[in-house]
């Protein structure tokens, strides 16, 4: 299999410092605080024409994860699971992914974001528009979380 390369086209900027300090996912902390996400110089032209977008979808590179764990308990279960079955960052490539609320530019080649859940200084990998009509599957199962779901209601 062919390696590839993949490049940070900017950086995320969080109020978290650590691994440690970071929530299990960027709608925990109420309210949620304005982060931003800068793009290199040679990227700032590929901003255009996101006026308008409520939310984004932003990819980063978790580079401050630890060693890749295929099997761990997560820590609101009790049963071991498969790392592809969980949002868990010990992967084997560590790249993240945020659905993001858009709350404008703070600069040119700075976008104001909300729920992001990565420590300060993270490599930014990539931005897509999120698309309702695209990613929005509201008939989709959440196989073993469903039951962790309707426990915590």
């Amino acid at each position: 299999m062919a390696e590839f390369i993949a490049r940070p086209i900017g950086t995320l900027h969080t109020p978290w410092h650590s691994v440690a300090e970071c929530p299990r996912n960027g709608r925990q902390p109420d309210p949620a605080p304005v982060c931003t996400a800068t793009v290199l110089p040679e990227f700032v032209e590929g901003l255009r024409s996101l006026k308008g977008f409520s939310h984004l979808i932003l990819l980063y590179w978790m580079d401050q994860a630890r060693a890749p764990e295929l099997v761990f308990t997560p820590p609101f279960d009790t049963e071991p699971r498969g790392v592809f079955a969980t949002r868990g960052p010990r992967r084997p490539n560590p790249i993240g992914l945020s659905v993001v609320a858009l709350d404008g530019f703070a600069a040119p080649d700075t976008l104001k974001v909300r729920y992001l859940d990565c420590v300060d200084g993270t490599p930014l990998i990539d931005i897509k528009p999120y698309l309702k009509t695209t990613d929005c599957e509201p008939d989709s199962d959440m196989g073993w979380l469903t039951q962790h779901a309707t426990r915590r209601r």
